[in-house]
């Protein structure tokens, strides 16, 4: 990739390099009539989806040089991929870089965000549709249509503003990660030094007010600890838009065991991300210090080119396995069996990853995950909450909490 895209995600510059050898002697899953029969009827619903920063890096807003009707082979996502994965709603992703919050420029670049998930919706109208409500995603996706939802990567897009998230909520937004890689004047994120151990009081506004628009939290990026602050304070089912489980892959971004019980109680759903950094252990342990390295390099190196010098060794001392679609199933039955089958969903990170698990490369393979769900036991109406149903319940339950507490406050 050029090197001018460095300030996305870091995770998406540590491709896998001359690849370790693994212990996992699975071999690859094959697809049946009965899986696909399932995956067909359901409604496959991801959290988490970044195209629409690929399409704004590429300064590419009105789709000239990404015609997505058309194979893409330099991204994960594209139409005949959509389809041929079976995708009916999707969040899109809103991210903008963290650093963007130093210079202030982040509510301008998240509305250029949001202009180009929109500008995406209306450029392929036969393909996308704007949702905002649960209901919305029933209707589009019975209309043979890809319901499209806004997600903000990250609380530095409000800038310390709860009008501006008011706002975000009125162009279409209906979630909000809270933290991205750097903590915030008002959260711990997962990667960086903890300063609040949790949330500080206007963390807490932010919570309530999301609550109260009918925006779901997003836990995703935070500390365990702020995970668990939110838990306790919120008053809507919460959601983790692209996390794995800890207990697997010991790497911050993913959700302990006690937060996994939390949300079960909260009657949220933790959404498995399928960047192999986050679902297996090896990657796990060559990505603990990636944040942390990134930045020291960035501060010692300051010149870009020096910078991709060393941040290009620094990925080649840190190789690790793919990975498979079983490792990510893995997570899927961890968190059933941790937190329950009403717990969990797919949050792939897709293009916002370098690299992908075996049988996992792109949009077109979510039937993979489906096929190994039936070969491991699990029956047709477990499988579609895991695939998508989940997620569409708590976006509904946010609804009514959001009805619930805008009543009280007119008592």
């Amino acid at each position: 990739k050029a090197f001018r895209f460095y300030t996305m995600h870091p995770e998406v510059y540590l491709h896998v390099a001359a690849e370790p050898k693994t212990t996992d002697k699975r071999g690859e899953v094959v697809l049946t009539d009965d899986a696909l029969k399932i995956h067909r009827e359901a409604l496959v619903f991801d959290g988490h989806n970044d195209l629409p920063y690929k399409i704004r890096e590429k300064d590419d807003p009105f789709f000239r040089r990404y015609d997505l009707t058309k194979l893409q082979p330099a991204l994960h996502t594209d139409i005949p991929r959509l389809m041929k994965g079976g995708v009916g709603a999707q969040f899109w992703s809103a991210y903008v870089a963290a650093e963007t919050a130093k210079d202030h420029t982040a509510v301008k670049q998240t509305l250029e965000q949001i202009d180009t998930i929109h500008r995406l919706i209306k450029t392929y109208p036969d393909t996308f549709a704007l949702a905002l409500t649960a209901d919305d995603v029933e209707r589009i996706h019975k209309e043979g249509k890809i319901a499209s939802l806004i997600g903000l990567e990250g609380g530095h897009s409000i800038d310390n503003s709860l009008g501006v998230l008011r706002m975000l909520h009125r162009l279409g937004a209906r979630y909000m990660t809270l933290t991205h890689s750097d903590n915030l004047d008002w959260a711990d994120a997962a990667t960086d030094t903890p300063r609040l151990k949790g949330l500080s009081p206007f963390g807490e506004r932010v919570v309530h007010e999301m609550n109260r628009l009918g925006m779901l939290v997003d836990i995703s990026h935070v500390s365990a600890d702020t995970m668990r602050h939110v838990l306790k304070v919120a008053k809507a089912p919460v959601i983790a838009s692209h996390s794995s489980a800890f207990a697997l892959a010991d790497h911050p971004r993913n959700v302990p065991d006690d937060v996994l019980k939390l949300v079960a109680r909260n009657r949220g759903v933790v959404m498995v991300n399928f960047y192999p950094g986050f679902i297996t252990p090896e990657g796990a342990r060559a990505m603990k210090s990636m944040f942390e390295s990134y930045r020291e390099l960035q501060k010692k190196y300051p010149k870009k080119e020096e910078f991709q010098e060393a941040w290009g060794a620094w990925k080649k001392a840190h190789p690790f396995p793919r990975g498979s679609v079983h490792d990510v199933v893995d997570h899927i039955e961890h968190i059933i069996k941790t937190a329950g089958i009403d717990h969990v969903g797919l949050g792939s990170d897709y293009d916002g990853i370098g690299s992908t698990p075996k049988q996992l490369d792109d949009v077109s393979y979510y039937p993979y995950i489906t096929q190994e769900l039936l070969s491991r036991g699990y029956k047709r109406d477990e499988i579609v909450k895991v695939l998508g149903g989940n997620t569409l319940r708590v976006i509904r339950e946010a609804e009514a909490a959001a009805r619930t507490l805008r009543d009280a406050r007119k008592e």
